[in-house]
């Protein structure tokens, strides 16, 4: 028989212009994700992703210290424990981004994995931090992730994370892949005319190199007032081979990509191509050379 999982990919718009209070877009965001999430249990979803820092703008476009009241611990934050509640409620793994507290003033771009009965796993911190002109200030406000690239056992499977700017580094996304993963999600906050074309051919390269499936999902439409680019969403999934195998169409509108993904595909390919075999790693000394 078949082992088919039915994955899910939450792009949003903000409901709360970004110069409301902190808190009242927080919550704002936080309710609408809880009805999302609530579509794609209605629609059969076993796995489900939101998108970067989900509870929030795209803050990085600024730098301003009032975004740092976002931040929450992991596990013990309200966020986590709802979305705890929410997993265990509708049988779903969660994979939740959000803005973590460490301690005071050292702060992670996070996402937290929740198995299908509410327990928590774990949690990746987003590796590569950008920092450029215009609107991705994201060294002011995040920490690089110091945890590796731990692969979660979920009752879907074996998940892996990658945060947005991440997915520019093969080297993490193989990572990912020697440690196991089935399905590799990259949450994203990413606009056009930057790195449009590479969102259509990153994720898919690391799918077939890494011979798993991946969830890449986008942001969509403008935030106000910064209007650093359009955050295009067209969220999707991509199959072992690199193929679509679900993609929103949508720029600048809510959605959720409902994808039934054939996790047998993963030991067909990797029989087929055998990239892992074939891998030479006492040659690739100038990857990791200082």
């Amino acid at each position: 028989m078949a082992r088919i999982v039915r994955g899910a990919l939450i792009q949003a718009t903000l409901c709360e212009p970004a110069t409301s209070p902190v808190q009242k877009i927080k919550q704002a965001m936080i309710d609408k994700h809880v009805d999302m999430i609530a579509q794609a249990a209605d629609q059969g979803a076993q796995v489900c992703c939101l998108q970067e820092l989900f509870y929030g703008p795209y803050f990085c476009a600024e730098q301003e210290v009032k975004w740092y009241d976002l931040t929450e611990r992991l596990p013990d934050g309200p966020t986590t424990k709802l979305m705890q509640e929410l997993a265990k409620k509708h049988e779903m793994v969660l994979v939740v981004p959000m803005y973590e507290e460490d301690i005071t003033g050292v702060y992670y771009n996070s996402a937290a994995v929740i198995d299908a009965d509410g327990e928590y796993l774990g949690k990746f911190r987003k590796i590569h931090i950008p920092h450029c002109n215009p609107g991705f200030f994201e060294k002011f406000y995040f920490r690089p992730g110091n945890m590796g690239y731990p692969v979660f056992e979920t009752r879907v499977g074996k998940v892996g994370v990658y945060i947005c700017y991440d997915r520019h580094f093969p080297d993490g996304a193989r990572c990912l892949g020697l440690n196991g993963a089935e399905i590799v999600f990259n949450p994203s906050a990413t606009v056009a005319g930057l790195s449009e074309y590479l969102w259509k051919i990153e994720q898919p390269a690391h799918a077939v190199a890494n011979q798993y499936f991946v969830g890449a999902i986008n942001r969509p439409g403008w935030e106000e007032p910064w209007r650093i680019g359009e955050f295009y969403g067209q969220s999707y999934f991509v199959d072992p081979r690199g193929q679509y195998v679900q993609q929103s169409d949508k720029r600048d509108e809510d959605d959720i990509v409902i994808a039934d993904m054939d996790f047998d595909m993963i030991r067909e390919v990797r029989n087929t191509w055998q990239f892992f075999r074939d891998r030479r790693p006492e040659t690739y000394g100038a990857i990791v050379a200082p």
